[in-house]
């Protein structure tokens, strides 16, 4: 029932970090290393990577900020895009669990496309499996807090600590994109005939993307629906996040002692 021990901060809780945005491309399918946005956000040199090269398309460490223990889980787009996939699934649910076992809050950062395709991953059971992490988010107790960095698409946006799963607070940065399926994915099945139609069909898809882009692929309309409590600027993303933590320190979950789900074994 203790929380984890406290330390001395070494780091200012005010820092602004605006060399984040320089880590993030733009471009949704340009890869780039996650544990060096993650670097910036928590306090100084204090992120250690656990399990780093099993599923490595999925990032899980402990980190301090302002002093206090953390847990973090975050895609890495720099292995398979990010992507949920059997083997991360597993990896993120076990550190999830251990973290709420101990008292110690999860922050999670959020760049996926979605999961895994392909036959070899359903026949091994990416259904069963993916549905472990969503039962670790959900089943968790302690504090939990996410970022949306740059896009979150379709059933991994919803396994991702969101709001749908009892996350505490939800962050987006004003260049990400939510949506059911990324722009690319959404204009070939929506517009496959218009696309196939045109004189150029490279340049209607690419129109078509823009457009679905501009409506729909963006947080401003989670925001507005209240699946997201803010879209924050990167810079104050370390900031939000501790004031965040100090808020729910003492967040505390009573259950009945034979109140639980059916794990999916």
């Amino acid at each position: 029932m203790e929380d984890p021990p406290r330390v001395k901060p070494w780091d200012d809780p005010e820092r602004e970090i605006p060399e984040v945005t320089d880590i993030v491309p733009s471009a949704p399918r340009k890869p780039y290393d996650m544990t060096k946005v993650i670097d910036q956000v928590v306090d100084e040199q204090s992120f250690f990577e656990t399990h780093a090269n099993w599923a490595r398309n999925v990032v899980v460490g402990f980190a301090r900020m302002d002093g206090r223990s953390v847990g973090i889980v975050a895609n890495q787009p720099r292995v398979s895009a990010g992507t949920l996939d059997i083997d991360a699934s597993e990896k993120a649910a076990r550190f999830i669990r251990f973290c709420d076992s101990f008292n110690i809050p999860i922050v999670s950062f959020v760049d996926v496309p979605g999961f895994m395709p392909g036959t070899d991953q359903e026949h091994n059971g990416i259904i069963r499996r993916g549905a472990k992490l969503i039962y670790a988010y959900a089943e968790a107790t302690v504090p939990l807090l996410s970022v949306v960095v740059r896009k979150a698409y379709g059933g991994a946006y919803i396994v991702m600590s969101s709001k749908f799963l009892g996350s505490d607070v939800n962050y987006a940065w004003p260049g990400s994109e939510m949506a059911v399926l990324g722009p690319r994915g959404a204009v070939n099945i929506l517009y496959r005939n218009e696309i196939a139609d045109a004189d150029d069909p490279d340049a209607k898809r690419q129109a078509l993307m823009d457009e679905f882009r501009e409506e729909f692929a963006h947080p401003y309309g989670p925001a507005k629906r209240g699946y997201l409590d803010d879209v924050i600027e990167p810079k104050d993303t370390r900031k939000r996040l501790i004031d965040d933590l100090e808020l729910l320190e003492r967040k505390r979950e009573d259950t009945p002692p034979k109140d639980h789900g059916n794990i999916p074994l």
